[in-house]
């Protein structure tokens, strides 16, 4: 079974989107029992606190429900996890400071490099201070990189360290 957490600053917009859509995906493609998905913020200013209510909106538009409370990433997260999957570069620079094992650091990936449109530095941006606009774009991205994590996976292109 591979274990991911997806990563973002506070946990209440695009990293549970992320574990929520991938979780969707993988039932969809009836792969689900492979894979064991969660979500974590960097910061610990929303621990606690429920998911956004303007991504859960966008997201119940597409048919994709989820309810839950942020989290705090925990220093336990680099070892339990097989892969940490962060929204942005201010995220990855976080990642890459909690430890100094090689392994750890490996584990670590932007999500929208598994986006077709994305990149290796490419950002799944925080429309936390924008228009619904924003958030809508925001769900696209994650929708698309989500499934490319996932294709890359099940085709054996990224394995768990």
């Amino acid at each position: 079974m591979i274990k991911l957490c997806f990563i973002c600053l506070g946990n209440v917009i695009r990293s549970p989107l992320a574990e929520y859509l991938f979780k969707y995906q993988a039932e969809q493609n009836g792969v689900s029992h492979k894979y064991v998905a969660a979500s974590a913020g960097t910061a610990n200013y929303r621990v606690g606190e429920p998911y956004d209510g303007r991504m859960r909106r966008v997201a119940a538009v597409h048919g994709l429900h989820y309810e839950g409370i942020a989290r705090q990433l925990h220093p336990l997260d680099l070892e339990f996890y097989d892969l940490l999957l962060v929204m942005d570069l201010e995220n990855w620079a976080y990642m890459m400071s909690l430890s100094d094992h090689p392994e750890h650091k490996a584990k670590v990936h932007l999500l929208r490099e598994f986006d077709p449109q994305g990149g290796a530095s490419a950002a799944v941006t925080d429309p936390y201070y924008g228009d619904i606009q924003g958030f809508e774009e925001v769900y696209q991205v994650v929708e698309r990189s989500v499934q490319g994590l996932l294709e890359a996976l099940e085709e054996g292109r990224i394995v768990k360290i």
